[in-house]
């Protein structure tokens, strides 16, 4: 086993840099880039020493390998980072919205009325005081919430 590790170098490191790309991007969703550079890193590095470029000595592939996860650090820490936080506020919608039925008390935003559905007390708010016996549409669905609008 050792002696095929130390046959095929650059192709091993090329391959554990696209397993730990996989880990990164697959099973933690880019939480961190650590494994995103490293990964990148052993690529470029494995790729280097394949085309002939670094010796395949353990000291110049640790050398370059540790060189080149700083510098892409250095270079792509910020554009990922922003990359990361750029937030998506686009309105999901659910299977609620739309719903429409009769609600038996006044609604108002303070969400002191409540609605049975699908097995659960929902409850409900609106922009808009609405009397009771009006019949509303649920406009989105929130964590035990509905907010509601009357039906024109």
């Amino acid at each position: 086993m050792g002696e095929l590790l130390s046959n095929h170098i650059p192709q091993v490191m090329i391959a554990l840099g696209i397993i730990l790309l996989t880990i990164e991007v697959a099973v933690i969703g880019f939480a961190t880039f650590i494994l995103f550079f490293v990964g990148l890193s052993l690529m470029l590095t494995g790729s280097l020493v394949w085309m002939g470029v670094l010796p395949e000595s353990w000291n110049s592939i640790l050398l370059a390998n540790a060189l080149t996860t700083s510098v892409l650090a250095g270079l792509l820490w910020k554009p990922m980072r922003r990359l990361q936080n750029s937030a998506d506020n686009k309105q999901v919608s659910s299977d609620f919205d739309g719903h429409r039925f009769f609600c038996e008390q006044d609604i108002d935003k303070r969400g002191l009325s409540h609605y049975k559905y699908s097995g659960v007390s929902w409850a409900l708010k609106s922009e808009q005081p609405i009397k009771a016996g009006t019949e509303v549409y649920v406009v989105r669905a929130e964590v035990g919430t509905f907010w509601v609008k009357a039906v024109d």
